[in-house]
């Protein structure tokens, strides 16, 4: 079960999959979700606003993950996922966040794809402080992982300071 922490631009990685830190409602926004939307073109808000919604303005609730097309993304597929916000760790949060690493590996597989690109889930404009972040990301992808050896994953971080942070979480798990 490889996986490794990258500094990366992931709209530009060549995968079977990325994975959008989304929001709810699956329509684009800013962080990561601008990014993505941005460089997949509008054919990816299409399909995102083709999904169901599970409630009013929710096609996605947080834990959960949805797959579209990559369009004009050099991954294949987009896996979207919505991370916790940060309210200070009583909330649940941990346990939130760990669903979104393995309901996005559990996608994959089910879809069969080989290769996985993922954000730091919530560590933008959703406050998850990285340090706290990445031990519950690597643990649960561990775990989620030893069930689907053969997928490899890429931890991809937009600069080297989040870089040396999952990267020292991994080295610890």
């Amino acid at each position: 079960m490889p996986m490794t922490v990258v500094t990366a631009d992931l709209t530009r990685v060549a995968l079977d999959a990325i994975v959008n830190a989304a929001s709810p409602a699956l329509l684009g926004g800013g962080g990561v979700d601008g990014a993505i939307h941005r460089a997949a073109g509008p054919a990816l808000l299409e399909a995102c606003r083709a999904l169901p919604e599970v409630s009013p303005g929710v096609r996605c609730p947080t834990g959960a993950a949805r797959i579209t097309p990559g369009f004009a993304l050099p991954a294949r597929h987009v896996i979207h996922t919505v991370g916790p916000v940060w309210h200070g760790g009583r909330d649940g949060e941990a346990g939130l966040l760990a669903c979104c690493y393995r309901s996005c590996v559990a996608l994959a597989a089910e879809h069969e794809l080989r290769s996985l690109g993922f954000p730091a889930i919530s560590c933008g404009i959703y406050g998850y402080p990285p340090e706290q972040a990445a031990p519950v990301a690597i643990a649960a992808l561990r775990e989620a992982l030893s069930a689907h050896p053969a997928l490899e994953v890429r931890l991809c971080c937009f600069d080297d300071r989040m870089s040396a942070i999952w990267q020292q979480a991994l080295n610890r798990a």
